[in-house]
């Protein structure tokens, strides 16, 4: 059967991860934000006895790269020479997609331009006459909505329609003046597997503005082709128009999206407690069925212990306490994407950002960072300035995970809120307030970044508001649990196995009648006390180094001198804490460095891949440590002024 590779291209946030998904069957992830696909999807289908293999390139504005997803995508279109090039425009913004389509065209020899969105372009009294646009461009043009398949049939049609045609790139002239220099600069290049306008890319002696004219010259084309082919007949955008003056809004959008945040965290908050109590209850039942398999077969004691107590107990409470914040949380946070939201935020937030010497979609990965940090850091892609992505991987760790939401949620409920009919609202509301202090403190350490280590003037960048649409339901939950819950579980599961082998050992191993967890209590404890807390706190947070949602039972491991994970229920919890000398001064010292410490392991090995440095990620593991340990000291110092 003949193969024929196919490669999706288009601006971000056109659909087209979605019409990946409707081609091959796969069912990848779909964001709502620009720049949400960082990575190459590959899928197969077949149409009339023709295979296709089918790669999702990560959006682009322009083939001239700003950021390492655009290189990327136009590396592959040079390097791997894909047999046709699909182009996804959106019909709601058709002229900014033109743009594009028109340096494809040049750069390749078969395009096929696919004009998606077709059903909201509807609803928003938008008319796109395709057979005009075919005419003017030159190249096939396939109407589509992916989402409910139409237009797919014969999109397959045109694309193998198009495979049978001879090769035929598609200049555009670009005027005399900088057409000379076009062919001036390609001269000089003696072997030129590019498009001859990549060659004033490539040229040395080119200047921006000879570059500049370029872009101006494809846009004006793309804004000429697009007036006679796209037609309003009415305010089609008189819905979002209203919506963004009230969630844009200076006064009043930040305080909208902070309550909506605020809700998901009472919402992710007060859901997780059941489901976390089953899962418990069927890991114990489980766990006494490995017990007494091992002593049916006669394992050594040491070694039943060390499996039942130390690996499988450590990788039970990571599942039962992580699995249901992660099921509640990253579904609803896909939603808001889907929905619109984030990039909204990013824009309320992009001038904070640019004082602090930072980039605006920082705010984005901030908000990534709430479910995991290392999905957070990975998302640090969507940012092009080099710079300023590394100062967003340094800081995300900043920004309180889902693996210190129990811990968080416990001392809050604990030591600040007493029994009252809101305890579910008081602390999801205590909570939302140490994001926004996390926020702030990133806000303050990217600033000093960019004036210190990381110098450099903050660069502009273009965020693209898509529509308010109603996210598809069924799909996001789906696809939540797949592509992030059980993606992130299963990373934090692999840190949990040998972090259950140390504890049980530090519990475990005594030497002169005394344990190595007592031994390392004591000797961090003086240390520890000059930050508010104590030696057993500590040890916890550096034993909790493979996942932050052990350090609970770790804690109490140590305080009732046990050889294994302890659970107990929250007040059995307050009980032991007020117990060992716990005042509001340790629960508030012990939540500053829950916030501000270093990151989990998954996190950093997800930095030294992104960075590609050890001294990068080492900073990224001592920055926030530094600030947790500074603010615990002046709330210490502080209060031990008035005490």
């Amino acid at each position: 059967m003949e193969t024929w590779s196919i490669a999706l291209a288009g601006d971000p946030n056109v659909g087209k991860s979605t019409l990946f998904n409707a081609l091959t069957g796969l069912h990848q992830h779909t964001g709502n934000w620009a720049g949400k696909t960082v990575g190459m999807a590959q899928g197969h289908f077949t149409f009339h006895m023709k295979h296709f293999t089918l790669t999702d390139l990560p959006g682009m504005y322009s083939l001239y790269a700003d950021s390492a997803e655009e290189a990327a995508a136009r590396d592959y279109l040079y390097a791997e020479k894909p047999s046709l090039v699909v182009v996804v425009c959106d019909a709601c913004c058709l002229e900014r997609g033109l743009a594009l389509v028109l340096q494809v065209a040049e750069a390749v020899e078969r395009v096929v331009v696919c004009v998606n969105l077709m059903d909201e372009a509807k609803k928003r009294g938008i008319t796109v006459d395709l057979a005009a646009l075919e005419t003017m461009l030159g190249l096939p043009v396939v109407g589509t909505s992916a989402r409910s398949g139409a237009g797919l049939d014969v999109l397959q049609e045109r694309i193998c329609e198009a495979l049978t045609c001879l090769p035929m790139p598609h200049p555009i002239n670009y005027g005399e003046d900088v057409e000379r220099q076009i062919q001036s600069a390609r001269e000089t290049q003696t072997d030129m597997p590019y498009p001859r306008w990549t060659a004033i890319r490539t040229s040395a002696e080119a200047s921006e503005a000879v570059r500049e004219t370029i872009q101006t010259a494809a846009a004006a084309r793309a804004r000429e082709i697009a007036g006679h082919v796209s037609h309003e007949t009415i305010e089609a955008d008189a819905r979002d128009r209203r919506l963004d003056r009230l969630l844009l809004d200076r006064r009043f959008g930040i305080p909208l999206m902070l309550l909506l945040l605020g809700v998901v965290l009472w919402i992710t908050m007060a859901g997780a407690n059941v489901p976390s109590k089953w899962l418990s209850m069927l890991f114990d039942t489980i766990g006494g069925g490995l017990h007494k398999l091992l002593c049916a077969i006669h394992a050594p004691g040491w070694l039943t212990s060390l499996l039942c107590d130390g690996v499988y107990r450590t990788l039970a409470w990571v599942v039962a306490v992580m699995l249901p914040p992660m099921a509640i949380f990253f579904p609803l946070f896909t939603l808001l994407e889907d929905a619109g939201l984030l990039p909204r935020a990013a824009f309320l937030l992009d001038e904070r950002f640019r004082k602090a010497g930072a980039c605006g979609k920082q705010a984005l990965t901030m908000c990534m960072g709430l479910g995991c940090n290392a999905c957070g850091v990975t998302g640090c892609r969507i940012i092009a300035s080099p710079r300023e992505r590394l100062i967003a991987v340094l800081t995300n760790s900043m920004m309180p995970c889902n693996g210190r939401f129990p811990l968080l949620t416990a001392l809050l409920g604990l030591f600040f809120v007493t029994g009252c009919a809101v305890d579910a609202v008081l602390p999801a509301i205590l909570l939302l307030g140490i994001i926004v202090l996390a926020v702030g403190m990133t806000l303050r350490v990217s600033r000093i970044l960019s004036k210190t280590v990381l110098r450099g003037v903050p660069s502009s960048f273009v965020m693209e508001m898509p529509p308010y649409r109603m996210p598809q339901i069924g799909r996001t939950l789906v696809r939540s649990l797949l592509d992030r819950t059980i993606f992130v579980l299963g990373r934090a599961c692999t840190a949990a196995i040998p972090a259950g082998v140390l504890i049980w050992c530090v519990g475990n191993i005594t030497v002169g009648g005394t344990s190595l967890l007592t031994y390392a209590t004591q000797s961090l404890d003086p240390f520890a006390r000059y930050f508010g807390m104590d030696g057993t706190i500590l040890l916890a947070f550096l034993l909790g180094f493979p996942a932050n949602e052990i350090v609970i039972p770790v804690m109490l491991m140590g305080y009732l001198t046990q050889g294994t994970l302890t659970e107990v229920s929250t007040a059995a919890l307050g009980s032991i804490l007020l117990a060992n000398g716990w005042t509001w001064r340790t629960a508030l010292c012990t939540v500053l460095f829950s916030v501000f410490h270093f990151p989990c392991a998954t996190t950093v090995q997800t930095i030294h891949k992104e960075t590609g440095s050890l001294r990068w990620t080492a900073l990224a593991v001592v920055l926030p440590t530094t600030v947790g340990l500074l603010l615990c000291w002046i709330v210490t110092s502080v209060t031990r002024c008035f005490m």
